[in-house]
């Protein structure tokens, strides 16, 4: 992936976020990069809990980290699986990204192998509605 933003390093940073994952039900781990504007990573993963609808995932997890740390503007998100090939944010996901985030930020999708898939916030969500609609 050469777009002039992605780095490779944010590989190695995403799986270090994805070893913190909890899954004991779906053993799925994800893993997620959120990097700042000022090219600080605040990390998420997905913590599940018995009771299914209070699972967070690993996008959310970092998005709620950040904002709760009142980081408020991001470069990039990069998320990570085991599986054979990269997966994209779930639907909470991206309506959360679309709320948080700028439409024309990068969303990196990256699986076990490596592998990489590049869209925008925008381009994951189109149409989507957000408070930004408000102003």
């Amino acid at each position: 992936m050469n777009d002039g933003i992605f780095k490779e390093e944010w590989i190695k940073e995403v799986q270090e976020a994805q070893s913190r994952a909890y899954t004991p039900y779906s053993r799925f781990n994800v893993g997620a990069l959120l990097i700042t504007e000022d090219d600080g990573y605040i990390y998420g993963a997905n913590i599940e809990n018995a009771a299914y609808p209070a699972t967070i995932c690993a996008e959310r997890s970092a998005l709620v980290s950040a904002y709760s740390n009142n980081i408020t503007k991001f470069k990039a998100i990069v998320i990570v699986t085991d599986a054979d090939e990269p997966a994209s944010p779930c639907g909470v996901c991206r309506q959360v990204m679309k709320e948080l985030c700028h439409d024309d930020m990068p969303v990196y999708m990256t699986n076990k192998s490596g592998d990489v898939i590049r869209r925008t916030v925008d381009e994951l969500l189109p149409l989507g509605f957000s408070g930004k609609d408000f102003e």
